[in-house]
């Protein structure tokens, strides 16, 4: 495969981000905001770890990679504009693959007006997709998983759970797939970031927000650690859909906590704020749950307790550590 046409075949024809001084065709690409801080994040997927050919096709490969970047970048409170992808190409991966790759990197990319503007190519033993995306949010307007403070409502958008089901069931189909198990690989495959919801909140002068990339239970404890507070999560309001209550009624409870790839928002605002995070959410026709609230740190370390049945439980990063006491 010759580098110069592979690249030739997936540069955009036109750009949309009228901030582009310069795009592919040249060393380095520049670009020019006005009156916004830059965001950038990183996500690398390798064929045999993140995904096989048995749980996504090549278009569904190159979506999942850039939306993994881009609930980043929501998480930041920042809107998508660029990304830059290096690819190690093993030969057994055709042109035409490799293309459509990029046709859903594009496919996702064009749904938030975001331009490609360079990356590399190599040759290797397995693929690798390597994306770099770039995003701007107005100065002083980023938001960070450390901004949490006592008496604030925890909250998660979306469902729990489903995209961990969905691997599941790509790998181990025990029956004919139903409407519940296509939805269930449909979160899988094709997760939406939540840029739009974050996008509703930018008005809010305190905002928490962390994406569920590895599940809540890992990214409660990094809100947690960071903000130096209790998160205090009830396990009966926990979001799940019925699909993955259906399909998967033993495992739901575990994989909403520490399935992880869901990519939605896991988050706090003070609580006289929590109307507006409603109206945000049904403005972006996404669903918000009230999971808990953010408490004083009572021990030497900050700690996420589970309330189950009446029992609390500490919530590890990895799964649980019962409590002899009750709550408070």
């Amino acid at each position: 495969m010759d580098e110069f046409s592979f690249i030739r075949s997936i540069k955009p024809e036109y750009y949309r981000q009228s901030s582009l001084i310069k795009g592919i065709d040249d060393d380095a690409a520049v670009f020019r905001p006005s009156g916004h801080d830059i965001v950038t994040a990183v996500d690398t997927m390798v064929e045999g770890v993140h995904f096989t050919r048995q749980t996504m096709a090549p278009e569904q490969i190159g979506y999942r990679v850039l939306a993994a970047n881009i609930s980043d970048l929501a998480a930041m409170g920042s809107m998508p504009a660029f990304f830059m992808v290096s690819i190690t190409i093993p030969s057994d991966w055709s042109q035409e693959e490799l293309e459509r790759i990029y046709e859903g990197m594009k496919r996702l990319g064009d749904s938030y007006q975001m331009d490609l503007i360079g990356g590399d190519t190599v040759s290797g033993s397995e693929l690798s997709i390597s994306v770099t995306v770039i995003g701007m949010v107005h100065k002083g307007k980023a938001r960070y998983r450390s901004t949490a403070k006592t008496g604030d409502v925890l909250f998660v958008t979306g469902t729990l759970g489903d995209s961990r089901a969905g691997l599941e069931w790509l790998l181990n189909p025990k029956e004919q797939a139903s409407e519940d198990h296509t939805y269930l690989v449909q979160r899988h495959q094709s997760p939406v970031p939540r840029v739009g919801f974050a996008s509703n909140l930018s008005h809010l002068e305190r905002l928490t927000l962390n994406d569920v990339s590895d599940g809540i239970a890992n990214e409660a404890n990094e809100i947690a650690k960071a903000s130096a507070v209790d998160l205090w999560i009830d396990s009966k309001v926990l979001p799940f859909s019925e699909a993955i209550r259906k399909v998967f009624p033993r495992q739901y409870v575990d994989w909403g906590l520490s399935g992880g790839e869901d990519f939605e928002l896991l988050g706090s605002v003070p609580e006289k704020d929590w109307s507006q995070v409603i109206e945000a959410a049904e403005q972006a026709g996404v669903s918000v749950s009230k999971i808990g609230y953010v408490k004083t740190k009572k021990g030497p370390e900050p700690v996420v307790k589970v309330n189950k049945s009446g029992e609390w439980e500490i919530l590890t990063s990895s799964g649980y550590t019962h409590l002899k006491e009750k709550g408070d």
